[in-house]
């Protein structure tokens, strides 16, 4: 085995390592052992970071030059990883307008037309009002998205590349032994 060979034996056992356990970060609505900031509006389906999955299937992990990178097709994977500000264009009031109507719309009536209080009437309502929120806020404002960090450096990431390190270079030496071995019978 070349020393190519050997790195890139690593590297691609780090790769399965290491995309498995960003994966059980959205399991764990947490960043390893750093819990993700709680959101301000009550999530009804699963975790904020979770609702349709899209996010989680999108990371994508590559040996490229003598290293590894992550990536995702997701416009918002990088601003969800490291947080920062949103300023409110026409085009996103737009969208919490149709969002706010969306969830409005679908709020159940009873058969004099006054709104049911069912549990699903009750969480439609604080969606819609949570929309309408964002929709009337002003063009030119700005939204703080909190980080919720779910790739990067951690120091399991450090013991986890110990880890496959130590384990490929047993494996690497074992083959040497073996080889010296069939040489010397």
């Amino acid at each position: 085995m070349t020393s190519e060979q050997f790195l890139e034996n690593v590297l691609n056992d780090l790769r399965v390592e290491l995309t498995d356990e960003f994966d059980k970060n959205f399991e764990r609505n947490a960043f390893f052992d750093q819990a993700w900031p709680e959101t301000k509006r009550n999530v009804t389906r699963g975790s904020v970071m979770q609702r349709t999955g899209g996010l989680r299937g999108s990371i994508r992990s590559d040996v490229e030059a003598g290293g590894l990178h992550f990536s995702s097709s997701m416009p918002y994977a990088d601003i969800h990883n490291t947080g920062g500000i949103l300023t409110i264009t026409a085009n996103m009031k737009k969208f919490f307008w149709a969002m706010y109507y969306k969830a409005s719309g679908a709020v159940s009536s009873k058969k004099d037309g006054t709104a049911s209080k069912s549990k699903r009437n009750i969480t439609l309502t604080e969606e819609a009002a949570y929309w309408k929120s964002l929709a009337l806020m002003k063009v030119g404002d700005k939204i703080t998205i909190p980080k919720r960090q779910y790739i990067g450096h951690h120091p399991q990431v450090d013991d986890l590349i110990q880890q496959v390190s130590d384990d490929n270079v047993q494996e690497f030496a074992n083959d040497i032994a073996a080889a010296l071995q069939k040489i010397h019978k």
